[in-house]
């Protein structure tokens, strides 16, 4: 039996089976971010101590864009507009609005063989650089082997606007050395300065990126959703219920730890246009991202 706790205090949540193969913890006022993740008994997202939330972004959901925006400007509709750039030190914007927000819980249910969590937040106040308003409704699922994500986002304002989407989970292995990520893709995104996407290169369609001793911080278009990334212990498939999809993969300074991070565009979207969609007043837009795990 699966069971739901929230702790008023910390507004925290927890999540877990009777079998306690499986555990999860969402921070409410941390956009609501999953800080840590065991499917099947295997530990794969952890609280990333030392390094912080503030610098990591881990777990958290990019809206209404993923990754940066150069300088905080961009132009839609033939309107400028002008973001804050959170990120100083290289004068971007930096992984949308959403992340240090705080969600309600509207529903849970508790089963057998899963668990289920839904959780709002509307966003009411314009800002000068995305002068809209919207609403954000994500939905946990968890079995034993096996979490989703889903995500809904609803264009309350009377303008269209234009977004990218995006998650930033960092998961653990026992040896990331010996680890690698499977995916078939079609293009790699060359990265400039300050980490802004500067154009694309053609790249072999399946590729075994082996991670040994690489420092990523690297950008692919996705042929298709399936990706893989295997570890001495277990291997984690992801899927996307969306066509066009783009993986970031990044290792943080932290041993045995990278990210991979599910998007809908790249950085310097609201510019370059790579993956840039819109959305109209009172229309939806909907993705589900799936991890699945299976033990070595």
């Amino acid at each position: 039996m699966y069971t739901i706790k929230h702790n008023q205090q910390t507004n925290i949540l927890e999540i877990k089976n009777s079998e306690s193969n499986v555990y999860g913890k969402i921070y409410l006022d941390q956009g609501a971010s999953l800080q840590e993740l065991t499917l099947d008994g295997k530990s794969i997202i952890q609280n990333l101590n030392p390094l912080s939330y503030e610098t990591t972004y881990a777990s958290s959901i990019l809206f209404p864009f993923a990754n940066r925006v150069k300088d905080g400007i961009y132009s839609f509709n033939n309107e400028s507009f002008q973001l804050e750039t959170n990120q100083k030190e290289e004068n971007n914007a930096l992984h949308g609005f959403v992340y240090n927000k705080t969600f309600k819980v509207i529903k849970t249910e508790e089963l057998k063989n899963s668990a289920s969590i839904t959780l709002e937040y509307e966003e009411t106040n314009k800002t000068k650089g995305f002068p809209y308003t919207y609403f954000i409704q994500v939905v946990y699922t968890f079995k034993n082997d096996m979490l989703s994500l889903s995500i809904n986002i609803k264009n309350t304002d009377n303008k269209t606007f234009p977004f990218t989407l995006g998650w930033h989970p960092y998961f653990i292995s026992d040896n990331l050395y010996k680890s690698s990520i499977n995916l078939d893709c079609k293009q790699k995104l060359i990265i400039g300065d300050r980490n802004i996407t500067t154009g694309t290169e053609e790249v072999n369609s399946v590729i075994t990126l082996d991670i040994e001793d690489e420092q990523l911080d690297d950008c692919w278009v996705l042929n298709t959703d399936k990706v893989q990334f295997i570890t001495p212990t277990y291997k984690l498939n992801f899927e996307s219920s969306v066509e066009e999809n783009f993986l970031q993969a990044y290792t943080p300074p932290r041993k045995n730890t990278i990210a991979i991070e599910p998007t809908t565009g790249v950085s310097d979207s609201f510019n370059n246009n790579i993956g840039l969609q819109s959305l109209k007043p009172n229309e939806d837009y909907s993705i589900t991202w799936k991890i699945n795990i299976i033990n070595n």
